[in-house]
């Protein structure tokens, strides 16, 4: 599936090839913090099947624990979260499923990192519904 991303203030677009049966749902803890949300959704692309189409996000490299790095992508300006990815020489590009304009069509089919789930944010089914905040 071609899909076409940006920004919230427009200063960084893409476009990718990607096979939405692949986006999943994670509940780690660094990205409840890195997103500033209880879990994060996301789809992959392999780098042939992703090109940047206008501007250069800023790239943050975050170190595990265990040592490994990556790189998280996000616009400088608005800081929309755009993809993370390996932090040398990636072959995918984890694209945030927020800044996909066609995200309503690629639904999270797993869930990762579930021991550090928030619990009530694993159902919101009952929670009461608006169209406003």
């Amino acid at each position: 599936m071609k899909v076409q991303g940006s920004c919230h203030c427009g200063a960084i677009a893409y476009e990718a090839i990607i096979d939405p049966q692949k986006a999943g749902v994670c509940h780690c803890t660094d990205c409840q913090t890195l997103s500033g949300a209880p879990f994060r959704a996301s789809v992959p692309a392999a780098a042939e099947d992703f090109r940047i189409l206008r501007g250069q996000p800023k790239i943050y490299i975050k170190t595990a624990e265990s040592g490994s790095r990556r790189a998280q992508a996000f616009c400088a300006d608005c800081g929309t979260p755009i993809y993370a990815s390996a932090a040398d020489n990636p072959t995918q590009f984890n694209l945030r499923l927020g800044a996909i304009a066609q995200r309503a069509r690629i639904p999270g089919l797993k869930q990762g990192w579930c021991s550090s789930a928030l619990a009530w944010a694993r159902n919101i089914e009952d929670l009461p519904e608006s169209s406003q905040r």
